[in-house]
């Protein structure tokens, strides 16, 4: 992911984070609520600062929920899965099971094809 030019900072106001992310503060706030990463650090008086971390944090949320149009769970599990390592090719495979031995061999080579073919793209 391409991150937008940044200010030679190391934290970030509400206002500079949404400016940076191109979404309002209400809409940080609101991901700060869903998502358990994106935990800004507090002033004194209470307000919020985002290091650079946490802005790289809101554009993937941002990629994610807009971009890639997923609800907030899926977004959610996404970067728990990317965070552990994971993609969604890891998951069990659910539905009907093969009827036999050569469906369920054809099966298990077309998930190690889409494997391959997801990590050559760099997720």
């Amino acid at each position: 992911m391409d991150l937008p030019f940044l200010p030679d900072k190391d934290y970030f106001s509400v206002r500079e984070a949404s400016r940076v992310a191109q979404v309002p503060p209400h809409t940080l706030r609101y991901w700060e609520s869903r998502f358990g990463e994106l935990r800004p650090s507090r002033k004194e008086g209470g307000h919020r600062k985002y290091s650079r971390a946490d802005i790289e944090l809101v554009l993937e949320i941002k990629e994610l929920l807009q971009k890639k149009r997923m609800t907030v769970a899926g977004a959610r599990r996404a970067l728990i899965d990317r965070r552990r390592g994971k993609s969604a090719f890891d998951a069990p495979l659910t539905g009907p099971a093969p009827s036999d031995a050569a469906s369920a061999k054809l099966l298990r080579e077309v998930r190690k094809e889409l494997k391959a073919i997801v990590e050559e793209m760099g997720r």
